[in-house]
């Protein structure tokens, strides 16, 4: 007996529904258990949606305006803003200023048409930085007969409808959307490492015979500021090729070379000393000063110093101190983290695609976020052309990112490698699929306080967005952040569908 009472109050409830995405709804609906009839009026524009629910417009009657306003950009109540209500039929209008709302962004409205027929409904939103205009068509009947007989016939009902009023949707993470019409091609989803980027890695070399003196520490991770003195390499005690006698000896034939040219250079006005005894003082003075200039830059009485060329982090240190090293041998190798390299793996079946890559996202472990190749400033590098047997026979593919979100080099993340594609697919967003056994569902808007939950067949992912082969259409807006939220609220909605709304 409880089932059979509880199927007919179920049979009983209104289900109040409007679809038409980003343009204006009108819809009567009639509530068999003895609600007043109302209009639901859904709009959108580039920055708000307006959901109002209205009495229907009649001539001489005065109809009752509740507007919901919530701002595009976070899905959030409509703040510190008046509103004037217009209702306009020709060239005769009525109107009405509300300055403050009746809760947050909920603002009610009474107006009197004085005219039947065909006009507009215009919302003048004034917040403190910006101005909005909402415009909207209604039509205002000469009798309510008419207004409630044309309402029954345009009443939109779903069994699966969900009620979600817009006072639960402003206190959560909530959006909606319309689906995207998008050249989506298939989607090499492969795992990928964080390499250093041969531009930004730097391999510094002894230019000189000695032995390693280490002035602080040298380790890998430190960061290094560009001058900054890190060791020398000094031929202190070597009995060949010490470079110290070298620097001192070439300093010594500079002062000399120098001190002659001078004091010839001084005869020569006295016509003293000849002139080619002057030219060859210049050359030996000339020829003296560039070979110690070139040891000074590089070195002095200790030895080479090396120093830090540029910022950046140790990557690897070759040598430690007290170590004989000879000229060419490496040191340390450092890199920055402006740029770097994300290498990926695919399997040979994916070759012929490669040739199409347009574009790439990334997924990374330890953000638990994705990423775009336009958030990474990325581009493609290159693919290989022949199978690597290193790599268990599979194809490289290089990438170049800005390192702009502090990834770890050496740590893998998850690619997703986009191809090219001539047609136009229908796409949303992953955040908006439910999954539940297997199954994918969507939540389709029906109004922005009712929804519908709507099983779709899915097609392949970039990690951010799905392509939806069937169950959703192109003007179908869809819940893209909350959907989970959406869920539960069908299991926990009283029987009232405008449980928790003002009226």
């Amino acid at each position: 007996m409880k089932k059979i009472i509880f199927f007919n109050l179920i049979l009983g409830l209104v289900v109040i529904a409007c679809n038409n995405a980003e343009t204006e709804q009108v819809e009567q609906v009639h509530d068999h258990s003895s609600e007043d009839i109302k209009l639901y009026i859904t709009q959108y524009t580039d920055h708000l949606e307006l959901f109002a629910e209205a009495d229907p417009f009649v001539k001489g009657s005065s109809s009752s305006i509740l507007a919901h306003f919530t701002t595009i950009s976070d899905f959030k109540a409509l703040e510190n803003a008046s509103v004037t209500a217009s209702l306009i039929i020709g060239k005769d209008g009525i109107r009405q200023t509300i300055n403050e709302p009746i809760n947050p962004g909920i603002y009610k409205f009474e107006l009197k048409p004085i005219k039947s027929g065909v006009g507009q409904l215009i919302f003048d939103i004034q917040t403190e930085s910006n101005s909005y205009k909402i415009t909207t068509d209604i039509h205002v009947y000469s009798d309510a007969h008419t207004a409630e007989h044309i309402a029954e016939k345009k009443k939109v009902e779903s069994v699966n409808a969900i009620s979600f009023t817009k006072e639960q949707s402003w206190k959560i993470d909530f959006a909606t959307v319309l689906p995207k019409m998008e050249q989506f091609g298939k989607v090499i989803k492969t795992t990928a490492q964080i390499m250093s980027s041969q531009n930004s890695e730097t391999i510094i070399s002894a230019r000189t015979n000695g032995v390693i003196k280490i002035n602080d520490h040298l380790l890998e991770g430190q960061e290094l500021h560009i001058g900054a003195t890190l060791f020398t390499i000094s031929g202190e005690g070597l009995a060949n090729d010490n470079l110290e006698v070298r620097f001192l000896e070439a300093k010594t034939n500079y002062e000399a070379a120098k001190a002659d040219y001078e004091r010839k250079e001084s005869l020569s006005q006295k016509q003293i000393v000849s002139i080619k005894e002057l030219e060859t003082s210049k050359a030996n003075y000339e020829n003296s000063k560039t070979v110690f200039d070139n040891l000074k830059n590089n070195f002095n009485e200790k030895g080479q110093i090396v120093i830090a060329p540029r910022n950046g982090i140790v990557k690897h240190v070759f040598i430690n101190n007290g170590e004989y090293v000879e000229a060419g041998d490496p040191l340390f190798s450092f890199s920055n983290d402006d740029k770097l390299v994300v290498k990926a793996e695919v399997q040979q079946k994916n070759y012929a695609l490669l040739k199409s890559i347009s574009s790439f996202n990334i997924k990374s472990y330890s953000q638990e976020k994705f990423y775009t190749q336009d958030d990474l400033n990325g581009m493609l590098i290159s693919y290989g052309k022949s199978i690597d047997e290193t790599e268990s026979y599979l194809i490289s593919v290089n990438f170049e990112i800005d390192n702009n979100i502090g990834l770890l080099k050496g740590s893998f993340v998850d690619i997703y490698i986009k191809t090219k594609s001539k047609e136009n697919v229908l796409i949303v967003p992953n955040s908006a699929l439910v999954e539940e056994y297997g199954n994918y569902f969507l939540f389709v808007q029906l109004t922005p306080e009712l929804f519908e939950k709507r099983e779709v067949k899915v097609g392949i992912s970039d990690g951010l967005y799905t392509e939806i082969l069937a169950g959703v259409h192109v003007e179908e807006r869809i819940v893209s952040k909350g959907a989970i939220i959406v869920k539960l609220a069908a299991v926990s909605n009283s029987l009232d569908p405008h449980a928790g709304h003002v009226h």
